[in-house]
């Protein structure tokens, strides 16, 4: 059976001026619960990461300054939200939702956080409504366990992930692979260790092909042990961030080679939302919901 991380937190504990399109976190297991993907029981909650996790990415100054609300304002812009120790909390729960997820992953082949993908997060700050990165964390605690060796990050959202790239940039054991938009936030981009950047417009058959020969090359070379997918669904025409052209459909056949891929492979495979910032909140449930349908269809 599927397992997916979500608590009402996830919902419920951000500030007021950002609760679209964050509903999402409340929609889609709604969603795949009144359409019959998935039962309830397929729903965990997380508890809080530990602060020894929490650790393996980010500094201790910047994980003091985060737990006792020490920024100046100039970090609380950077970070896009309002400080608030219940925003603190909710970041920590969507960390180890991550972790869960990608423990859950090494059991049953797949496991899903219907949040995460905050990979605008750096070892020293955060940025772009991204404060502790949880596709980092996630990877760097298996492998501190000893339970994976060579991981990959797939990152597809729109945006590249910057502080990913960062965290790993001197880390030989980590691939990070961002797919993203070349003009697109973040204006100054890291190093991935493989960075395919779009130009605005990028539709589904060129999306599509881009993806697909890059990720058979990076499994034949590579060959990962493990996989944390970040599957930010504001590449669609739709988006109001996104200056990407794919259409609900397209998106649906990228999950569907990612996650195909990862199972034909049997290499487990953690996947965490990211971003969609579409003006009809239909448009985000729908592309997410289609990433958990499609997981439940392919390995379960």
């Amino acid at each position: 059976m599927l397992k997916i991380a979500w608590h009402p937190d996830y919902a419920h504990s951000l500030p007021s001026g950002h609760r679209f399109p964050m509903l999402k976190y409340e929609l889609l297991p709604e969603q795949l619960l009144h359409e019959g993907t998935i039962e309830a029981s397929a729903l965990f909650p997380p508890d809080l990461m530990a602060e020894r996790h929490i650790l393996l990415a980010h500094s201790e100054v910047y994980w003091q300054k985060l737990r006792n609300g020490s920024f100046t304002k100039s970090e609380i812009r950077r970070t896009g939200f309002p400080y608030s120790e219940a925003l603190v909390q909710r970041e920590i729960r969507i960390m180890q939702g991550s972790l869960d997820c990608a423990r859950q992953a090494l059991k049953h082949g797949i496991s899903m956080n219907i949040a995460g993908g905050t990979h605008h997060a750096f070892p020293e700050y955060g940025e772009g409504f991204c404060l502790l990165n949880d596709l980092a964390l996630a990877v760097l605690v298996l492998m501190d366990e000893g339970k994976i060796k060579k991981p990959l990050i797939v990152d597809l959202d729109v945006h590249q992930g910057n502080g990913t790239a960062a965290i790993f940039e001197q880390n030989p054991d980590v691939f990070t692979f961002s797919m993203h938009g070349q003009k697109n936030f973040p204006l100054r981009k890291e190093k991935s260790s493989l960075d395919i950047e779009l130009t605005d417009g990028t539709g589904d058959k060129e999306y599509l092909s881009q993806l697909d020969s890059n990720l058979k090359m990076l499994i034949d070379s590579i060959q990962p042990d493990f996989i944390a997918y970040q599957c930010g669904v504001d590449v669609l025409a739709t988006d109001k961030l996104g200056r990407l052209k794919l259409s609900i459909e397209g998106c649906k056949q990228r999950d569907k080679l990612v996650l195909e891929t990862a199972h034909q492979n049997q290499i487990p495979l953690m996947a965490a939302m990211g971003g969609g910032y579409s003006e009809d909140i239909k448009h985000i449930v729908e592309a997410h919901a289609n990433t958990f349908r499609l997981a439940q269809e392919i390995y379960f």
